[in-house]
């Protein structure tokens, strides 16, 4: 182990965290172990922030929130063995929306690997097992390869499609010597530009359109401005993914909102003659093609900054790699010289033609985002997959990205919400945050209640009661399969919320739970505002 008692030299744990604050890491998240130990000996000398949440999925989600609020990645201390295990769903939760993540893990003495000898925390291979749902899963074989891999690290999460990215460290490596005069400067890397004749392709494609058709995916939340100037000079209907709410705020012309899985907007775009497709999958859960391919009649641009991207669910006619904003902006450039087209009058027939499809529980769904909104200006509201995200995933429209996000989509997990939204409120303690959750997703991660009034963070958490797993509990009914296994046991909140320290109220009206929204904002631990699905239909 290295002498750090003089001051001689360093461990590869204390090198660490100096490189993580020289790369601007403000917070990490992670429940101390006798297998991690050592990566807290240097946090005191650095500016990182430690968070400690009461399980290791908390802290994934936690970071996936920060991520998601932020646009800046944050770290993860993670024992080996359970500890990784145990943060694997928000580490696939993140990779499957493209949301940056840096976990570091321990693993045992790199001469015990493989060997199966019964070691505390042992996994037969665990790189092997994050593989899937990380960008990359490095070991770390000795300290002088730290500050490449760093750099690694932070070239995914600055330079190209972001996710997860796993660095183990053995026992034995942490507490080795690190490097004398090893680099520690930040290498910054840039986001790739687009290739000009790839950018004239698509602009006379879109010039000679009579009938384009825009999406807009989460990889365009960062250039908002980008993303509003290019549809402006388009002047064609544009639809947003749950990922990219508040690239176009709500009201603006072009603006068909999250309506994208709506009958009369998917044939609008199947209809249209050139699709022009940023930052997006056009996967399953933003088209709700469930049991089809996307099948286009006009030609495809796609703009990615992930080249695989451009040949996934639909193959395009002409392929950009390159980043949203920098793509945006030039091909806005190149479109100076287009006629405006008006297309307002269509997108709110096609709007109105969306909404009459929804039922009239989504419209609920919609004004309750709505009223959040309008009780705490600025807010950012994080869901779980819970009945009235689901709405709101059709008909709320934030002014603003990284206003709304939640876990329904892509991985689809449960009890993300709380966490995640603990995460979103570090970020930005400035803005108010809300959590949106049902009563059985809240039951997953409902510990971290813990975390917040220790943090003293005043985060309204908005419980939707149906006793149970209502959406499921829906969906089998309307397939005429038994309801087995959705009808839970439902505990009393309140008591659960006053026993972890937390305010608490069960809302009674729209201009109750306004009032309750004010209140809370204002406190200095989370208030639980429990809201019953039966008692709203009425308000």
């Amino acid at each position: 182990m290295a002498n750090t008692e003089q001051g001689t030299t360093k461990t590869t744990g204390e090198f660490l965290v100096e490189l993580l604050d020289n790369y601007g890491i403000d917070i990490v998240f992670g429940i101390p172990g006798v297998h991690t130990v050592e990566l807290y000996r240097g946090l005191p000398r650095t500016s990182l922030k430690h968070i400690t949440p009461r399980h290791e999925q908390g802290a994934g989600f936690m970071a996936d929130g920060y991520a998601r609020a932020s646009g800046k990645p944050a770290a993860c201390f993670i024992i080996s063995g359970p500890g990784m295990t145990n943060i694997m769903t928000a580490m696939a939760q993140a990779y499957s929306d493209s949301v940056p993540m840096l976990v570091i893990s321990s693993v045992n003495n790199s001469f015990e690997l493989s060997l199966g000898q019964g070691r505390l925390h042992e996994l037969p291979n665990q790189r092997q097992v994050t593989d899937g749902v990380s960008v990359f899963s490095h070991t770390l074989n000795r300290p002088e390869e730290l500050p490449e891999v760093m750099d690694r690290a932070f070239a995914v999460f600055q330079s190209t499609r972001p996710g997860p990215v796993h660095i183990e460290i053995p026992l034995d490596v942490i507490m080795a010597a690190a490097p004398m005069h090893a680099d520690t400067d930040v290498h910054k890397k840039y986001k790739p530009g687009p290739y000009v004749e790839a950018i004239k392709s698509a602009a006379s494609l879109l010039k000679q359109a009579t009938h384009p058709f825009i999406v807009l995916g989460g990889g365009t939340q960062g250039a908002a401005l980008e993303a509003r100037s290019l549809v402006g000079k388009i002047g064609a209907p544009t639809a947003l993914t749950i990922n990219a709410k508040g690239v176009l705020p709500g009201g603006h012309p072009c603006s068909l909102g999250s309506r994208l899985p709506q009958t009369p907007v998917m044939d609008e775009l199947q209809a249209a003659d050139v699709v022009l497709a940023i930052g997006t999958e056009l996967g399953e859960t933003d088209t709700l093609l469930f049991d089809d391919r996307l099948r286009l009649s006009g030609k495809l641009v796609r703009i990615d900054i992930e080249a695989e991207q451009l040949t996934r669910n639909a193959l395009s006619t002409v392929g950009i790699c390159a980043d949203a904003g920098l793509a945006m902006a030039a091909l806005s450039n190149e479109l100076a010289d287009k006629p405006l087209n008006d297309c307002k009058d269509a997108v709110e027939k096609l709007r109105d033609l969306a909404d009459a499809e929804l039922p009239a529980s989504y419209h609920l769904h919609g004004r309750f985002m709505d009223r959040i909104a309008a009780a705490l200006p600025g807010v950012v509201i994080v869901g779980d997959s819970t009945q009235p995200v689901y709405g709101g995933n059709f008909l709320y429209e934030p002014s603003d990205p990284r206003s709304y996000f939640n876990s329904s989509t892509g991985y689809g997990t449960l009890g993300y919400g709380l966490s995640a939204a603990l995460g979103a409120k570090l970020a930005c303690p400035e803005r108010p945050v809300v959590c949106v959750i049902g009563d059985g997703g809240f039951q997953f991660t409902l510990g971290e209640l813990a975390t917040a009034v220790e943090l003293e963070l005043s985060v309204p958490i908005l419980l939707w009661n149906n006793q149970g797993y209502g959406e499921i509990k829906k969906y089998m009914l309307e397939r005429g399969i038994p309801t087995i296994g959705v009808d839970i046991y439902t505990p009393n909140f309140q008591m659960i919320a006053k026993g972890f320290g937390c305010h608490s109220s069960v809302a009674e009206s729209f201009d109750h739970l306004r009032d309750l929204l004010v209140k809370a904002n204002g406190s200095n631990v989370p208030t639980l505002i429990e809201i019953n699905d039966s008692d709203i239909h009425q308000w």
